[in-house]
């Protein structure tokens, strides 16, 4: 059943290992970054997150396996990423940091959605 709602969730849903490994991969980001869950699973994060943003991304994850939380806890952060076409995309995430049994952090768990029309009207009206 749990595979099942994985696959049939609405948003992209990509769990990556302590390494930032892609472990997990569902319909919904197949979507989103045109990459089929077998071009990805195995591969680092870097595969959608833009190169100038992969220094920053990687101390931010870093920071978050070592502290145990993320300061983006509860609420949605809007960032770009990388489409398998090489286009940008703004994408909606919102992370979680899955724990063991012992309370571990065993990953990062993020849940995205396209924010590309909404982020681009939202310069526009800031624009005019």
């Amino acid at each position: 059943m749990s595979g099942l709602l994985l696959e049939q969730a609405p948003d992209a849903l990509i769990f990556a290992d302590l390494k930032g490994i892609i472990r997990l991969w569902n319909a919904a980001a197949e979507r989103l970054f045109g990459f089929a869950a077998s071009e990805v699973i195995g591969s680092s994060l870097d595969v959608i997150i833009p190169e100038r943003f992969r220094q920053a991304h990687w101390r931010g994850f870093d920071r978050a396996i070592a502290e145990g939380t993320t300061k983006y806890a509860g609420q949605a952060l809007v960032t770009r990423a990388v489409h398998k076409e090489g286009r940008t995309l703004y994408v909606e995430l919102a992370f979680a940091l899955p724990r063991d049994g012992a309370g571990e952090v065993v990953g990062v768990l993020a849940s995205a959605r396209d924010g590309t029309e909404r982020y681009l009207a939202g310069r526009q009206r800031s624009a005019q």
